[in-house]
């Protein structure tokens, strides 16, 4: 297989990561520089740690930063995919221990999560199941 071929083959997508932090109609994140803070350091730890790697074995993160996630509480907000998981009252210091612990061992950070909205799932025959 040619370099050019694999650079052809999109990297498999193991989270995505939706930051609140920003909005531009703040209705539970009136702290626009925690919220800037929060995205920078998430930026910087995906990059940092590798996870925006498409060599990476268990799969890239990607990370976006959303204007509003309709939970309007407890912002600035992370919330990951494909697990469903919110977690509320970001900090920089929250975020950093969520990368290490969740991303990348696997282990949520319980007393942060509020609330899980589990991904439903379409297969080829057009069923739906939960993840």
């Amino acid at each position: 297989m040619s370099l050019h071929s694999q650079e052809a083959t999109p990297p498999l997508v193991a989270h995505h990561l939706l930051l609140c932090a920003t909005p531009s109609k703040p209705l539970c994140c009136n702290d626009r520089e925690l919220g800037q803070a929060c995205w920078d350091t998430l930026k910087r730890l995906v990059r940092d740690l590798g996870l925006e790697d498409p060599r990476r074995m268990e799969g890239v993160v990607w990370r976006s930063k959303v204007d509003c996630l309709r939970i309007c509480r407890e912002g600035p907000i992370l919330h990951l995919w494909p697990s469903g998981i919110t977690y509320g009252a970001m900090t920089p210091q929250r975020i950093e221990r969520i990368l290490h612990q969740h991303i990348l061992n696997g282990e949520p950070v319980r007393e942060w999560i509020i609330s899980q909205t589990p991904l439903a799932l379409t297969s080829a025959d057009g069923a739906t199941t939960g993840l």
